[in-house]
């Protein structure tokens, strides 16, 4: 008996010698490692698209080059990539998607062609405009999505964003916001990029467009806020996509939106160096390994984009050792929307 006293004794003063040394290479490490000037969540859109996107992500996931997926749920390798990121422990959201495919939801009729589709990104801003869309069909189908969402991964997501950016829509928001507040989903994206509107690289188009969506974007802050949504400090991703995307052009992009967030947090209350909080900010991007025709989509076939060499492009980009030099050069950490804030009581109680 008494050698067995002496054993527990003699194993409780290891297992307190091992718990203090941990507790002091912690403390050292906090001392010794500069704390990042950003946290940066570098979510890949579209994930279960096809299994050579689900596989790309995948890819570049293990390479440090993404923190963060977007799961489109009405996708055709959506189980497939749910399955991949239960695997591989990918921290994964719902890219709610009213415009390409197939609705989840069989009460979508105002929401869809004559053939069952989606009207797609413009088609479904033009219905918009004339006033023929149903909300509630809108709100059927985002619970539809949350709900296959749900089924797909075990779990509720942390985040909520709009594939093609529908989530900012005028009418949109408010339902979105909405379903967002009744599953105690804590994050969306807002799409305003600081330098968005200099950049020499996006053709005429595509500033247009993008100006809309900021509009869209600006005019969603106050619904999102007020049924206490939450959304990085920053957001980048429409002046780096596709070919765009290049370590010069995200050095840019990163040092920018730097400067607006500085000049324009009440926080930082004129702090500098290690005293300033970290920025908080959501880098989009679209990896992958191009998608081969008639292989993928929701329902209706991969887009161009899908097909183009832009998504590997992306990949390759994403993976280079040189990014990932800018990133300790500027004090960036990956991280994903979890890792952002700690959540309120009422996030962390959240439901089934």
């Amino acid at each position: 008996m008494r050698v067995a006293c002496r054993k527990y004794r003699f194993h409780r003063f290891v297992s307190s010698l091992e718990t203090y040394g941990q507790a002091r290479v912690a403390g050292w490490r906090a001392a010794i490692m500069p704390q990042p000037r950003v946290m940066l969540v570098v979510t890949g859109d579209d994930f279960g698209y096809c299994s050579r996107r689900n596989q790309g992500i995948v890819d570049c996931f293990q390479a440090g080059g993404i923190s963060n997926v977007s799961l489109l749920v009405n996708a055709c390798a959506a189980k497939e990539a749910a399955d991949l990121a239960k695997r591989h422990g990918i921290p994964i959201g719902l890219h709610a998607n009213l415009s390409e495919g197939v609705p989840v939801c069989q009460q979508a009729s105002t929401l869809t062609n004559q053939h069952g589709f989606f009207r797609g990104k413009m088609g479904f801003r033009q219905a918009l405009e004339r006033g023929q869309l149903g909300m509630w069909q809108v709100e059927l189908e985002l619970r539809a999505q949350v709900g296959l969402f749900r089924e797909l991964t075990g779990h509720l997501p942390l985040h909520m964003d709009g594939h093609q950016h529908v989530h900012v829509l005028p009418g949109v928001r408010e339902v979105f916001a909405e379903v967002l507040a009744d599953f105690k989903i804590p994050y969306t994206r807002v799409p305003v990029e600081t330098g968005l509107h200099s950049c020499p690289a996006l053709p005429a188009h595509l500033q247009r467009f993008y100006a809309q969506v900021e509009k869209d974007a600006l005019d969603s802050i106050p619904v999102f806020a007020r049924y206490g949504i939450r959304w990085p400090d920053v957001y980048l991703g429409l002046t780096t996509m596709g070919q765009n995307m290049s370590v010069p052009n995200l050095e840019r992009a990163i040092g920018q939106a730097l400067e607006a967030a500085a000049s324009s947090s009440p926080a930082s209350g004129g702090a500098s160096g290690s005293d300033r909080p970290a920025v908080t900010a959501e880098l989009m991007v679209h990896p992958g390994y191009p998608s081969q025709p008639l292989d993928g989509g929701c329902g209706e076939g991969p887009d161009d984009f899908s097909c183009s060499a832009d998504r590997q492009h992306e990949l390759s980009v994403l993976r280079d050792p040189a990014l990932q030099g800018l990133y300790r050069r500027e004090g960036v950490q990956l991280c994903s929307f979890k890792d952002l804030t700690p959540l309120t009581d009422a996030f962390l109680n959240r439901g089934p």
